[in-house]
């Protein structure tokens, strides 16, 4: 059902051009009776040649005349059908790649996280093009192989009626034979298909993070993980190829067994006086391209299953749930003053572990806001939750006293600048990476960013400057240029809130020290949220969060928080102690 289901989802999508698939269909009816055209002619043409002496060189000569330009009528309309089907082919996988691409951005970031991305990778480029594959093969293979097995058993009933019953009743063998062997090697296609993903995900996952893996020397471990990966794909593998090669050889037999019996029904008819030895051989070749089909079917059939497990797995992508939508009375968050408030919040990543509970923090307009605590305690997930990655599951967030669930979402995020501890930079200019969000920015606009981000001295050292390349992930910058670039994508879109997660980690202390003013300039009479570690940074905050187990255990000022002497003065003088 389940593969039924994909089958006819993907017909959909090449519904869409009915135009080309017309076109082929016609080609394909034009091309087929060309070429079952081709046996009646050279019956006609054995006919003429009576015996040794007794040749009508003339009507032979006539018929190889048709027969030549029957067989040049087949070749042009055998590639004006396959013009046809590539096009409908791979206008199918741009469509289907274009709405894979377009539902992750729509799911919400809990299937990101959850799901490898190497599987996501797959599932958009290997299973997509495996359907495209797939659809070159099935769709040609059916257009002529429907058209052939009408056709021939139309000529053959007009031949000889008896011969062509005898053909339609056993032929029906072959097709029970390939279908029982198709169920079987389908499950085996599936598993090839999610090993596939499996693999993808651990070659991606190992090549991002090649830094660390050669670090602490897991190139062995690794290259064995890989390899056993890598052995079960290929039983996966030989497992479907089996199973499908089993198919073509076991229809050949059934049609052989065709082709005998036309013979010896055809020879004693022949005897008989029933047909002459010009339609006998029409009848022959007609029994072969009758089973033809078949065996095409049946020797694509590792293209088909494999397309049909990788419009399943598409599928799976497609149909998984999409991030919560926004209200159709959804408000724009505008005029910004900047009050946030969590009010009875609670939210855990999975049921079985709590993370906040009944959390409560009012913000007032301008504050700087720092949020510490150890590894785990929920700094990072109250700034997932304000942004709206992940919905609360009970309790309530307003911005400006409006609940955020009855705002648009992005007017929220455009409401908030991020500078986060993993900086990101994608394949362009740095240019182009410093004007992300805000892509009608000027140069002087750039530059200025740039400056305040304490950046402009090293691009300007870089051999292109502003116009060098960035390679994939910022992998010819380090970290802390990177993340200066980011800081400087922040500043120039100089957003009305700021949500600072680290953002200074990977800086050297001097360029921090710089960092901050220019951070304290931007944060002037604006909310912002700072998640820290170094607790050093957070010292000039309004409101300082101490998190431990998704609560809030205490909330100060720096000055009051050490004299209260509790856990945010031992986390502040574990950083400071001295060595005796």
């Amino acid at each position: 059902m389940k593969n039924a289901g994909a089958i006819k989802r993907t017909l959909k999508y090449t519904s869409k051009y009915k135009k080309s698939l017309i076109g082929a269909f016609i080609f394909a009816i034009i091309s087929v009776c060309l070429t079952l055209l081709g046996p009646v002619l050279t019956g006609d043409a054995i006919d003429y040649i009576i015996g040794k002496g007794q040749v009508d060189f003339s009507s032979v000569g006539k018929i190889l005349i048709g027969l030549a330009l029957t067989t040049a009528g087949v070749t042009v309309f055998q590639w004006l059908m396959s013009l046809c089907i590539n096009r409908v082919s791979y206008l199918t996988v741009r469509d289907m790649r274009t709405d894979a691409y377009k539902k992750i951005g729509n799911v919400p970031l809990s299937y990101i996280d959850s799901t490898p991305h190497g599987d996501i990778i797959s599932r958009i480029v290997n299973d997509i093009d495996s359907v495209g594959e797939g659809l070159l093969q099935g769709v040609t293979q059916f257009f002529s192989g429907v058209i052939t097995i009408l056709g021939t058993i139309g000529f053959m009933i007009a031949i000889d009626i008896k011969i062509a019953i005898v053909v339609v009743l056993v032929t029906p063998l072959s097709l029970i034979v390939a279908a029982g062997i198709s169920r079987f090697s389908a499950k085996m296609f599936s598993k090839q298909q999610r090993m596939q993903g499996d693999i993808s995900s651990f070659v991606e996952e190992m090549i991002g993070n090649q830094k660390v893996v050669t670090a602490f020397s897991m190139e062995d471990e690794n290259q064995a993980e890989f390899e056993k990966l890598n052995e079960k794909l290929y039983y996966c593998g030989k497992d479907a190829q089996f199973a499908s090669s089993l198919a073509n050889p076991s229809t050949r037999f059934v049609n052989g067994i065709v082709y005998a019996a036309v013979g010896v029904i055809g020879s004693l008819s022949a005897i008989a006086g029933g047909l002459s030895v010009g339609q006998i051989s029409c009848f022959l070749t007609y029994a072969n391209q009758y089973t033809k089909p078949f065996n095409e079917v049946t020797g694509v059939i590792t293209q088909l299953q494999t397309a049909i497990a990788g419009a399943a797995r598409f599928f799976e992508l497609i149909d998984s749930p999409d991030k919560t939508p926004d209200r159709e009375n959804a408000k724009e968050l505008t005029n910004i003053k900047g009050s946030v408030e969590f009010e009875n919040v609670c939210f855990s990543y999975s049921p079985e572990k709590p993370l906040i509970q009944n959390f409560n923090l009012n913000v007032v307009p301008g504050s700087r806001v720092a949020i510490v605590g150890p590894t785990g305690c929920g700094k990072t997930t109250l700034i997932n939750l304000l942004m709206r990655f992940y919905d609360v599951k009970s309790g309530e967030i307003r911005i400006d006293n409006t609940p955020v669930t009855e705002l648009k979402t992005q007017s929220i995020r455009q409401s908030f600048g991020m500078v986060l501890q993993d900086s990101w930079l994608f394949e362009g200019t740095i240019r182009e990476n410093i004007a992300y969000g805000k892509e009608d920015a000027t140069e002087d606009e750039i530059i200025a960013a740039a400056k305040a981000a304490y950046a402009h001295s090293f691009i300007m050292a870089l051999p292109k400057g502003y116009d060098t390349v960035i390679s994939e992930d910022g992998s010819n910058l380090s970290q802390g240029q990177n993340q200066l670039l980011c800081i400087a994508r922040v500043m120039l879109s100089n957003p009305p809130m700021l949500i600072l997660d680290e953002a200074t980690s990977s800086i050297d202390t001097l360029t921090e020290q710089r960092v901050q003013l220019a951070f304290d300039r931007l944060m002037k009479g604006k909310t912002s949220f700072i998640v820290a570690h170094r607790l050093s940074t957070i010292k000039e905050a309004d409101t300082i969060l101490v998190m431990k187990d998704g609560n809030v255990i205490e909330q100060g000022r720096h000055e009051e928080l050490l004299k209260l002497g509790g856990f945010y003065s031992t986390l502040y003088n574990s950083q400071f102690a001295k060595t005796k």
